[in-house]
């Protein structure tokens, strides 16, 4: 193991804040933490384009710091999309051969990533010529926080004929504001609440969910997002559209994965709900990952029953 440096929906569009997002950038300082839960009116500090560029995690040799942006919803953790980023990323850089497209990606949270310091180790399982099965784990206090598995296939010819699947129809993608904003939800539709869900279309049910995504941020500092990190860090949401029901969010992401068939073009990427099915406390749900040309995978988490994430109100 190695260490590594539905309907059309018109109407105006709405930046959401991240879930990820739920400890603001603080005029009192950065030890002062004002907790939210899931997504929350942005509230745009006055230094806009300090925020949007602002990475969630800074170098320190072997290390990698997290910075206060990468807080997620379930108290004073990373966020599971922050952890499944580091992870895909990891994962990639073991991979140089162009043609070899990343067709898997799993990650297992088994327990809360502290908001401190982590290692990532990496591991090439099996190399052969159609395939690399590649391991990255996340070290905190030299033990083990989060793993993520990932299957590179290589690319070939497509046979001829057709293959049927099920249809998905998202709604517009929507127009971005003018200015940088610290935002990965652009818009969110049919969650049943009126500060993500903003158009008298869709009523307070729990019917199909969908959601356009645009990460601003860089993961690490001074490196871009490649378009497998920018997917692997969408798929985490999968557990909140698939899992959001009339009593908002009762289920904690424990692990999810994200399938493709080919990599997402462009900056922004949709998530339909397709399942959900649960079970004294058990829960699986999935959705269709969408980039501007179409379908380019699919995701699936699993959850278990977790109270105490509430939307916030209007006020």
């Amino acid at each position: 193991m190695t260490g590594v440096s539905g309907p059309a929906v018109t109407g105006r569009a709405t930046v959401i804040s991240t879930v990820a997002n739920l400890k603001r950038i603080n005029p009192k300082g950065p030890d002062h933490v004002e907790s939210h839960a899931v997504t929350e009116p942005n509230i745009v500090p006055d230094d806009v384009d300090l925020a949007a560029s602002l990475p969630y995690f800074y170098r320190d040799e072997s290390r990698y710091v997290p910075t206060e942006i990468t807080r997620g919803g379930w108290g004073p953790s990373i966020s599971g999309h922050v952890v499944g980023g580091l992870l895909g990323w990891a994962v990639e850089r073991a991979v140089d051969d162009v043609q070899l497209q990343p067709a898997r990606l799993t990650v297992d949270l088994p327990r809360p990533t502290a908001l401190e310091p982590v290692e990532v180790h990496t591991r090439v399982h099996h190399d052969r010529r159609r395939l690399r099965l590649v391991e990255a784990v996340l070290i905190q206090c030299g033990e083990p926080v989060a793993r993520g598995s990932a299957l590179f296939l290589r690319r070939g010819p497509e046979p001829d004929g057709r293959v049927w699947s099920q249809p998905v129809q998202m709604p517009p993608l929507p127009i971005e504001q003018e200015g940088a904003h610290p935002a990965l939800f652009m818009r969110t539709y049919g969650w049943g609440s009126e500060i993500q869900n903003p158009d008298p279309e869709w009523a307070h049910t729990s019917g199909p969910k969908y959601t356009w995504l645009h990460e601003t941020r860089p993961l690490i500092d001074g490196e871009p997002l490649s378009a497998f990190t920018r997917a692997a860090m969408a798929a985490d949401i999968t557990a909140s559209i698939a899992n959001w029901g009339t009593n908002a969010l009762q289920f904690i992401n424990v692990d999810y994965t994200l399938t493709l068939s080919r990599l997402p073009e462009g900056i922004h990427l949709g998530l339909a709900s397709l399942t959900h099915h649960s079970h004294e406390g058990v829960a699986t749900g999935s959705a269709v990952l969408v980039d501007h040309v179409g379908p380019v995978g699919t995701c699936v988490s699993v959850a278990i029953a977790q109270p105490g994430f509430r939307p916030p109100s209007a006020g």
